[in-house]
């Protein structure tokens, strides 16, 4: 009986001992099952959480396109250090370029709100901690890489724009796309017909602004834009900026050479040469006009004409101007070189300081053009072939030339001679990029004469 007893309790101690076992075993796999449900939860969670935000680009900074400019003016930006220049981007104008289809009082609600959120770039953090959000403000600064994310329900919130029509007028086109001069990856240079403004406004159908955003966008998600002007009777070298940044930084170059025109430096980042007829024979064949030029206003406010003024406010304005040839009936072809960008400046200084208006110029030679006689037209010259062309936009390419009783405006931008931007902005950031741009090349690009222009260039050099 005692054997018995002593078996039992044998076996009772094996039995608990493997029932510790089996127990021991069940709450570990247990626990390795939960643990794998609960990482499983947490992605599922992270992924909900992250489906429920838009992502934006990661912030990068903008071209410094003063410093380029600058630089490729020749100047040393003196006092300060050139990476201390660049201006800081907040978390607001970020959204705002990014998503220039929201409406500003949307954007500053969704701030107010606290709904605008950091995600983290630290390559070394979890997983779980690079997809955690932190909150910013609009005035925070952004570091490059930082990406911003919205409710993804800001997407609704987009006013619906219809799409642009797709041009199918080829002629159009073709006309429009004939006129170029010279394309790159930064700028797109034209050769504008007279009577085409460059910017549209009221009562303006068609301009060269909108019809490069029309016909030249080609594969860019934008169309080119202006960065100078030219009269509207005027024509020849127009340059376009086919992107942001290369526009923001011809408009530096062009801004660059305005204010430095009179300064000592003979080096010269940016040269226009125009040709011109004027009426009348300048006394010296060649000189530089120093006028500054102020806006007047006439008829109650109806219209308005630049002036030579010594007031205060006037602009100065530098012209260079050379003599080509005169002849006998009083007529001079005059190469003129702008140093500044003032409105009206080359026709204001011909007619005001040269005593020459230029030929075509009704608003302000319109004293010498009341006494205007047209110029015969030679017998051994015969024009008809060269008015049989057709352009649209209501252009008109007959007539107009000195031997027509009311000429057509004889001013053209004949040849431009500016750095190449491309080049300038793909080196930017480089350690050689201050001696690649002390040797950037120059880009040079000629106009041809409008069809009156060398209609009166070949009249005048047929007279005996």
């Amino acid at each position: 009986m005692a054997e018995l007893l002593q078996l039992r309790r044998r076996l009772l101690s094996v039995s608990r001992h493997h029932a510790v076992a089996i127990r021991s075993s069940l709450q570990s796999t247990l626990n390795r099952h939960c643990s794998s449900t609960s990482s499983t939860e947490r992605e599922n969670q992270c992924a909900k959480e992250r489906s429920r935000w838009l992502e934006l680009p990661p912030f990068a900074p903008q071209v410094d396109t003063a410093v380029i400019a600058r630089k490729i003016s020749g100047q040393r930006i003196s006092g300060k250090n050139e990476e201390e220049e660049s201006p800081t981007t907040t978390a607001v104008k970020w959204v705002r370029r990014c998503c220039p289809d929201l409406p500003l009082s949307l954007v500053q609600k969704l701030f107010r709100l606290r709904q605008v959120k950091k995600t983290l770039t630290d390559s070394n953090a979890s997983s779980e901690q690079h997809s955690r959000l932190k909150r910013v403000s609009a005035k925070d600064a952004l570091s490059p890489g930082d990406i911003l994310c919205l409710p993804v329900n800001v997407q609704h919130s987009v006013p619906i724009v219809k799409k642009p029509r797709v041009c199918k007028d080829t002629d159009e086109m073709s006309f429009v796309r004939s006129l170029e001069l010279y394309k790159d990856d930064a700028i797109i240079v034209m050769n504008k017909p007279p009577g085409l403004p460059v910017q549209g406004g009221v009562g303006i159908e068609h301009s060269m602004d909108s019809l490069a955003s029309k016909y030249l966008k080609y594969d860019y998600p934008d169309g080119p834009r202006l960065v100078h002007r030219l009269d509207r009777d005027s024509s020849g070298v127009l340059v376009l900026g086919r992107d942001q940044a290369s526009a923001t930084l011809l408009h530096s170059i062009f801004r660059e050479k305005t204010s430095n025109a009179l300064s000592d430096d003979t080096f010269r980042v940016l040269q226009r040469k125009y040709i011109a007829l004027v009426i009348g024979v300048p006394r010296r064949t060649k000189g530089l006009i120093t006028v500054p030029l102020a806006k007047v206003v006439l008829d109650d406010g109806k219209s308005e004409r630049m002036t030579v003024s010594d007031d205060p406010s006037a602009q100065h304005a530098v012209t260079e101007y050379n003599v080509i040839e005169s002849f006998s009936n009083g007529l001079t072809w005059l190469e003129l070189s702008p140093l500044t960008g003032r409105k009206h400046q080359l026709r204001v200084h011909c007619a005001e300081v040269l005593q020459t208006p230029i030929v075509g110029d009704a608003k302000y030679g319109w004293r010498a053009h009341k006494r205007w006689k047209s110029v015969p037209l030679p017998s051994n010259l015969d024009f008809r072939t060269n008015h049989n062309q057709q352009l649209p936009f209501g252009l008109n390419s007959e007539g107009g030339t000195i031997s027509d009783r009311r000429p057509f405006l004889h001013l053209h931008c004949k040849q431009m001679i500016l750095p190449d931007i491309s080049s300038a902005l793909k080196m930017f950031g480089s350690s050689d990029f201050d001696q690649y741009i002390s040797s950037l090349k120059k880009l040079s690009t000629v106009a041809p004469l409008p069809s009156h222009m060398q209609m009166s260039w070949d009249i005048l050099k047929s007279l005996p």
